[in-house]
């Protein structure tokens, strides 16, 4: 080790030694990060290693794509709609919050949260669902985002090398599903590799749902993912008029208020005070039947509305369409074909012989943005904005 190496070694030392002193007995520390490849070179970091890996997913490239992913509302011509790379912040800054006041480990919440909607494929959950029908068509399961999300991360980044990012980051990020209703949310811990694994494998053929993280942190992203949508896709809906604040359920506003700012503050409070020095992250009986009220608002009159829907068959033939195409592509070695050009183009010889056609095919699509979808799409079939 260097000279410098050991100064920075040194740097780690007490970085370690003042998570220690400061962090609740509850929190992950960082020294328990586990990876699954041993990195020599990261003995002169001074970086912790669930720091290290916010770095990691801030400089993925699945990352840059967030900013043209949809978040709910597709199509939409308004600059002041969610679009998915803000939601990922605000969820964030949401988590990190709750996770300093119960003296949780920031660094390991700040990876879960910026990594968690990675594997969006184009226009957000309706084109989920799409792609997950043609992905169970070919026999390789059904296909989920958090799942996706660890697949990029692991599997197709760095040309199929992966980033090798710590057991609790990759398990939060996979056990992050927000829609998943809980008023109190305990870790699963004990986990291994092999196990989350096979937990992902187990939802990909309809065997299980989302299990608990094994971390704290991880369970507070999960409660971070819905505060940071549930408020803010009701003020998205009442912008473009397709709901009106008069129409929100007083079971929901009456402890929760009306607006997107109020709403998160009382379930950020409502959390802490909740979960303080417990091993669970909990929200109070009232406050949970409150933020159900509230989901369910949004899914009848927001998730469901007419408009959003007058796309959808035109989007799922085009994703039918460019699934088929870039598979033949695959299988007739179409070397001018995108997905060799900007996919498969020296991708690591693992990758390839890892993945049959289908998972490429699956790969390629999901990492798309909006725009770059529609511009593969033939021009006349492209939908048209909705509001």
């Amino acid at each position: 080790m260097s000279s410098d190496g050991k100064l920075l070694k040194k740097i780690q030392r007490k970085m370690l030694a003042m998570e220690r002193g400061r962090l609740s007995p509850l929190a992950t520390l960082s020294h328990t990060a586990i990876r699954q490849k041993d990195e020599p070179r990261l003995a002169d970091d001074y970086r912790t290693g669930f720091a290290l890996d916010v770095d990691r997913v801030l400089h993925s490239l699945a990352y840059t794509r967030y900013i043209d992913k949809t978040q709910v509302f597709s199509l939409v011509k308004n600059d002041h709609i969610t679009h998915r790379v803000l939601h990922v912040q605000l969820v964030s800054k949401i988590a990190r919050t709750i996770g300093r006041y119960l003296r949780l480990n920031e660094d390991l919440i700040e990876a879960i949260a910026l990594g968690h909607d990675l594997g969006h494929p184009p226009f957000g959950h309706a084109g989920e669902k799409m792609l997950s029908k043609l992905c169970q068509e070919k026999g390789i399961g059904a296909f989920y985002h958090n799942i996706q999300s660890v697949q990029f991360l692991e599997q197709v980044e760095k040309k199929g090398r992966g980033w090798n990012l710590t057991l609790q980051t990759l398990d939060g990020i996979f056990c992050h599903d927000g829609e998943v209703h809980h008023q109190v949310l305990r870790p699963e811990t004990g986990k291994t590799f092999q196990a989350l694994f096979d937990q992902m494998d187990r939802q990909k053929y309809g065997q299980s749902k989302t299990p608990s993280p094994m971390t704290l942190e991880g369970c507070v992203m999960r409660v971070a993912d819905t505060i940071g949508y549930i408020g803010r896709d009701m003020e998205d809906a009442i912008r473009l008029g397709l709901i009106t604040r008069d129409e929100l359920p007083r079971e929901a506003t009456d402890h929760l208020g009306n607006t997107n700012g109020t709403i998160v503050y009382r379930l950020v409070s409502d959390v802490i005070e909740n979960s303080h020095g417990r091993p669970e992250i909990a929200f109070s009986k009232r406050i949970a039947e409150a933020l159900l009220a509230l989901k369910q608002f949004n899914y009848q009159h927001i998730y469901y509305h007419p408009k959003l829907k007058q796309n959808s068959q035109v989007i799922e033939t085009l994703y039918e369409m460019l699934f088929h195409r870039f598979l033949e592509d695959l299988n007739h070695s179409n070397l001018s074909s995108p997905i060799f050009k900007r996919f498969l183009d020296g991708k690591s010889d693992l990758y390839r012989e890892q993945h049959q056609p289908a998972e490429v095919v699956r790969d390629f699509v999901a990492g798309m943005t909006d725009q770059y979808f529609l511009a593969q799409s033939p021009e006349d079939l492209r939908p048209v904005p909705i509001v």
